[in-house]
């Protein structure tokens, strides 16, 4: 290329622009943890929020680590770029017979010079012509397009080196522009490839990508194996605590055996506290259950003494009264006393029976086991519930096979005879009360069922307890001592079955389960 007068070439000596390598590199981190928010969300434990917590943390700091390492190595690089391209641009343009003052184009020039690989030449003279080559891989010198020349060109800036893309496959170039020293026109360029320094830091990034993933599976591991080392003791209070809540503290005799570990109840550290107070607590609630225990036997034994020793004075003010009104000479004020007296004395023992059998239940005693036929003794007691109440309607299902169970007979038409005077006390007359019994896989099932008013859910919860009443309202006359379905429950559970209930207004059922179980005859 030619030029109408001489020319001083100097090369621009600003610093250098940003890299774009940064974006790559915050691009690249992006693409590693976009893996880890697409894993299906596991239950939020304490354990595995920590886990997250910590590891999320790290990697944040990681992944900021390698963006600000990227992005300070590439304007190292790029610097250094810089100083040679200052070098080599200065050197290439006092190559003779080129430029200027010939009609050498640049590619002839850099066929001329001794350039490393990667080096780019465009030169334009005042005519407006333009050549443009650059030194590829295997150090051969190859033309530039005047599209990839107009890019250099119209990239390149008097103030300093700046990054263009070549286009073709070139990629990324650092440029600087070729000044007239005379005139301070832009007269050409040189660069140089920016792919080392890309390389180098793609490299750099993968290696650290390797490094961080590698280390964040190792912290999380040993993250894991701390937290479950230091969380050992919390779920040993967890487990002792679900062992305990399993366990039937409401009535019977109780005794809570379970404690934390002694190894996981260090009061030196902060969750060995907590076990620590765990094991205090439970010790005493076990006390009290114990205390809870001594009491109720004692109340038993209290009750049954009571009854057994008011059965004798009872016993005696019936005979007296029953004699005394054998006596003629009686006014009518008198014998009425007497007579109430008497009432009053067979109500009271009845009373006290009832309670006696209680206390024997509750001690395991009373029951006189034989082969029980429920249907015989469901049409007996129906029959009887007959008589005491017409003006009810009473109704029976019964199988023609008899249902039989080892059992107490005499109990166990107790159970029936209480559940039937129950339907009959607290239901008005033309109440319809159905009395069933089958058999249903290995037990026996009787069934008491009427369409009466039905029960106050608010008495329902309560209704098998001692004294409780189902109308606490009613008169004297027609309500019980309130003992009637507690030993109905007593009976069945002493006879390993279960009794349950459902009201609603036009429909009440107890349904009592027994295990059938016939009598060995050789027992």
């Amino acid at each position: 290329m030619t030029s109408p007068t001489p020319v001083k070439a100097e090369v621009s000596e600003t610093d250098a622009s940003a890299s774009p390598s940064s974006t790559s590199s915050a691009s690249s981190a992006s693409s590693r943890t976009t893996p880890a928010a697409k894993r299906p969300r596991a239950p939020w434990t304490l354990q595995r929020r920590l886990i997250l917590t910590v590891v999320g943390i790290v990697s944040i700091i990681l992944v900021l680590v390698s963006i600000v390492t990227s992005v300070v190595l590439g304007r190292v690089l790029e610097g250094n770029v810089d100083a040679r391209l200052r070098s080599l641009g200065t050197e290439a343009l006092s190559l003779p017979p080129g430029f200027p003052g010939s009609d050498a184009t640049a590619f002839q020039i850099l066929e001329g010079g001794r350039q490393e690989s990667g080096f780019l030449l465009v030169l334009s003279d005042s005519s407006g012509s333009q050549t443009g080559a650059v030194v590829d891989e295997t150090r051969e010198v190859a033309a530039l397009s005047a599209t990839q020349i107009e890019r250099v060109l119209d990239a390149v800036s008097a103030d300093g080196p700046t990054t263009v893309n070549v286009g073709n496959d070139l990629g990324d170039y650092r440029v600087i522009a070729v000044v007239n020293r005379d005139s301070r026109e832009v007269v050409g360029a040189v660069g140089l490839s920016l792919e080392e320094v890309q390389s180098t830091i793609a490299s750099l990034l993968t290696a650290t990508a390797l490094l961080t993933a590698g280390g964040l599976v190792l912290l999380g591991v040993a993250t894991a194996w701390t937290i479950r080392r230091g969380l050992k003791p919390l779920r040993a209070v967890a487990d002792t605590a679900s062992r305990v809540a399993r366990q039937p503290l409401d009535q019977g005799e109780v005794s809570i055996s379970e404690r934390v570990p002694a190894a996981q109840a260090d009061d030196r550290t902060e969750i060995g506290r907590v076990g620590a107070a765990l094991n205090t607590l439970l010790h005493h609630v076990d006390a009290s259950l114990d205390a809870r225990q001594r009491n109720e036997e004692r109340m038993r034994r209290f009750v049954a003494d009571a009854s057994h020793e008011l059965r004798t004075p009872l016993a005696s003010i019936r005979g007296y009264s029953e004699l005394s009104l054998r006596d003629r000479s009686l006014s009518e004020t008198s014998e009425q006393s007497l007579q109430r007296i008497q009432a009053q004395s067979l109500r009271m023992t009845g009373i006290v029976e009832d309670l006696l059998l209680l206390a024997r239940l509750d001690e395991g005693q009373e029951l006189v086991y034989g082969t029980s036929d429920l249907s015989r003794l469901v049409v007996e007691a129906v029959g009887d519930a007959q008589v005491a109440a017409p003006d009810h309607e009473w109704s029976i299902e019964v199988g023609d096979e008899p249902v039989q169970i080892a059992g107490d007979t005499a109990r166990l038409h107790q159970v029936v005879a209480n559940l039937l005077a129950n339907a009959r006390t607290h239901t008005p007359a033309g109440t319809h009360v159905t009395t069933s019994v089958a058999r249903e896989g290995s037990d026996a099932v009787i069934r008491v069922q009427d369409d009466g008013p039905g029960i106050d859910p608010a008495l329902q919860a309560e209704l098998f307890e001692r004294f409780s009443r189902g109308d606490t309202s009613r008169a004297r006359q027609t309500g019980g001592s309130g003992l009637g379905l507690s030993i109905v429950r007593a009976i069945v559970e002493a006879h390993e079955g279960t009794i349950s209930m459902r009201s609603v207004p036009g429909d009440t059922a107890f349904e009592v389960r027994l295990p059938a179980k016939p009598l060995d005859p050789e027992v």
